[in-house]
């Protein structure tokens, strides 16, 4: 099937929104797909703030974009954006990181006062980058992701359904290939 790179913009360790990802992540594994996470936390601070575009770590995240057929962007949502950390990732990124991929947009929030954050901050970032396909994202409150005691992410019956349609979507577009490519 396809390369699928997952990609959590979450600052935080414990984080629901990266818990989420590796969660959907096992959807798309069983559905064939060969899953890449990637925690953009794990990237030193000093790389992503002093845009050292040459760090090896910039250069490995450049090259699992590239290697990717699809992304799964993740990010918890503040101040009705996207994170800090998933915005200076993706400055550092080259400008068409995505051409010819498909894309699935997700965010996490406390409030749906937030939801249209991945219309309207998340989304446009992505196409400037030239997204072939951004399929239909899905924003998750908290309230709706509970960390078990065990680690386990216990997600709510509603939110399960959702995010499932979403990300069959995106698995089902990662089989298509768009027009603009095959034109080219």
């Amino acid at each position: 099937m396809a390369t699928v790179l997952s990609v959590s913009g979450s600052p935080s360790a414990s984080s629901r929104t990266s818990r989420l990802l590796r969660h959907l992540d096992q959807r798309l594994a069983a559905q064939g797909h060969d899953v890449i996470p990637l925690d953009v936390r794990t990237i030193p601070a000093e790389v992503l703030l002093g845009a050292d575009f040459r760090h090896p770590a910039i250069v490995e995240a450049a090259e699992l974009f590239a290697r990717a057929d699809g992304v799964v962007v993740g990010t918890p949502v503040y101040k009705a954006s996207y994170s800090g950390v998933l915005k200076a990732l993706l400055d550092l990124l080259p400008q068409y990181a995505l051409a010819g991929k498909t894309v699935l947009p997700l965010a996490t929030g406390g409030s749906v006062a937030h939801v249209l954050a991945i219309d309207y901050a998340l989304r446009p970032v992505l196409n400037s980058m030239g997204a072939a396909h951004i399929v239909q994202g899905w924003f998750t409150l908290d309230k709706d992701l509970a960390v078990q005691d065990d680690g386990y992410l216990a997600v709510a019956p509603a939110a399960t359904e959702a995010l499932g349609q979403v990300v069959d979507q995106f698995s089902a577009a990662l089989g298509r290939t768009p027009l603009l490519a095959v034109a080219g």
